[in-house]
């Protein structure tokens, strides 16, 4: 079996821009180059999006939090990229490296951050009440959406919190009904139930957004003194 040829930055910087002004086919430049068609597609994706940069060698590898990778995980799940787009767009280095964290993640297998001494977050869950999950709902909420800070608190997923949110964005108050198995007494809350959970979460909201908005003010004060 004859060995690998190392292809260098130089070498795809010139084959990909002869195939993008038309002077060599990729069928031809694949053959000279004894690479796989796939492989040259993902040259011609990283320099459309990144430039020559996109092409050239690091040695270091990039780093990501553990939050970051759910959060791709999350939007590949979501139909939000195919894997290939997703690691072009992050800088992943491989669609293996992408699998193996939605491997984990569907797997409920802690994913840990990268480097040493990286933080790790579970995505293994655990059981919660309607009433629990509108009071882990409100403190997400409350604290800008931080999904690692209210697991860490509630000693819940990341995942579920994901979930829930998404839920609660898109069915409201009726999104955080657990509606698997047999109907449960959350399902058959009175209406004046309902109601006093529903302004709690929009309570939560509001507070944040005065948040914001003091933080706007204050920022837009120390902006004036400046001139």
């Amino acid at each position: 079996m004859g060995r690998k040829s190392i292809i260098s930055d130089q070498q795809k910087i010139k084959a990909v821009t002869s195939y993008l002004n038309g002077k060599a086919s990729m069928l031809n430049l694949c053959k000279k180059l004894q690479v796989h068609k796939s492989s040259f597609q993902k040259w011609v994706i990283r320099y459309k999006s990144e430039g020559e940069a996109g092409l050239k060698h690091s040695s270091k590898n990039t780093a990501y939090t553990a939050e970051a990778k759910i959060n791709i995980v999350n939007e590949y799940l979501d139909g939000h990229g195919s894997l290939n787009d997703l690691c072009i767009k992050y800088h992943i280095s491989s669609n293996t490296v992408l699998c193996n964290w939605i491997k984990k993640y569907n797997g409920h297998e802690n994913i840990k951050s990268s480097g040493v001494g990286g933080n790790c977050i579970m995505t293994n869950g655990r059981k919660t009440s309607y009433y629990e999950r509108i009071e882990i709902i409100k403190y997400c909420i409350e604290n800008n959406n931080n999904y690692n800070i209210t697991a860490e608190k509630y000693q819940v997923s990341y995942p579920q919190i994901y979930t829930w949110m998404k839920k609660y964005n898109q069915f409201g108050i009726e999104g955080l009904v657990d509606r698997r198995g047999k109907p449960k007494a959350e399902e058959l809350m009175t209406e004046d139930e309902k109601l006093k959970a529903q302004y709690k979460l929009l309570e939560a909201k509001n507070r944040r957004l005065q948040m914001e908005n003091a933080l706007l003010k204050k920022i837009q004060e120390i902006e004036r003194r400046r001139y």
